[in-house]
């Protein structure tokens, strides 16, 4: 797919990994929306784009609701005529174990709320669900398109993730999936699974030694830069061969 004077939508794009995917295939030629929940942060990235050239628009929107959802795809369509490519990237993280011990009385002390489950299923698997969905009856019409659902490395089982690992897996699922069924509309869908990448929410908030724990375990020896990322994406899109596979973008690392 040519990528200049495409339509393309990135969900969770007002900043990290859907921010560098959205700048990249921007100044590439590709007519941007932008979609977040945070509205000033978009708002600012907006802003940044156009003064860059990037034919751009933002929406917020919780990708979590079906009625944002919808809305996002039709607003999508109706500002550039068509919608090429969705690359399904909001999320959340509300990571904890599944239990906790005391270590001196043997006894649980704490279990993975119900919230910390739902909140991360409900945007990080539901919402790729309906904003999916409604991508592919759009591009179901117009007889082409491509989906990428973002995915992680964490599908594979992270401790202290099971709400995210369990949703980054369906993804993983609805990939393959949506692959399968949507191929006979011209539809193309490959996913990413990021491992660790040095976003500007890591690089941050991430205590420094618990970074560097991290890094120690990373084959190559270092965070993905969200750059990499994004040059995935490009691939994706301009490589009409691939599909119905999630692309593991971790520096070797195994979790």
């Amino acid at each position: 797919m040519e990528i200049k004077g495409s339509s393309i939508l990135v969900t969770g794009s007002a900043g990290g990994l859907g921010k560098a995917m959205a700048h990249r295939l921007g100044k590439l030629g590709a007519k941007i929306t932008l979609s977040d929940i945070q509205a000033d942060k978009l708002n600012e990235t907006v802003e940044a784009f156009q003064k860059e050239g990037i034919e751009t628009q933002g929406i917020v929107a919780n990708v979590a609701k079906e009625e944002d959802s919808i809305r996002l795809i039709e607003s999508v369509k109706s500002k550039f005529g068509s919608l090429d490519v969705a690359i399904l990237n909001a999320g959340i993280l509300r990571d904890g174990l599944l239990i906790r011990i005391d270590k001196e009385t043997g006894k649980v002390k704490g279990k993975m709320g119900i919230d910390q489950w739902q909140s991360v299923i409900d945007v990080n698997l539901t919402g790729v669900f309906l904003t999916g969905r409604e991508a592919a009856a759009v591009m179901a019409e117009q007889k082409r398109g491509l989906i990428i659902p973002i995915a992680s490395i964490a599908m594979h089982g992270n401790s202290g993730q099971t709400n995210y690992s369990a949703a980054k897996a369906g993804v993983a699922a609805m990939t393959v999936t949506w692959s399968k069924e949507l191929a006979k509309f011209g539809i193309r869908v490959s996913g990413i699974a990021p491992g660790f990448i040095g976003t500007e929410m890591v690089l941050k908030d991430m205590n420094p030694e618990a970074l560097e724990k991290w890094k120690s375990i990373i084959p190559v020896g270092r965070l993905g830069e969200p750059e990499e990322i994004a040059q995935t994406a490009q691939f994706i899109i301009e490589n009409d061969l691939v599909t119905g596979v999630v692309l593991e973008i971790s520096g070797g690392v195994r979790i």
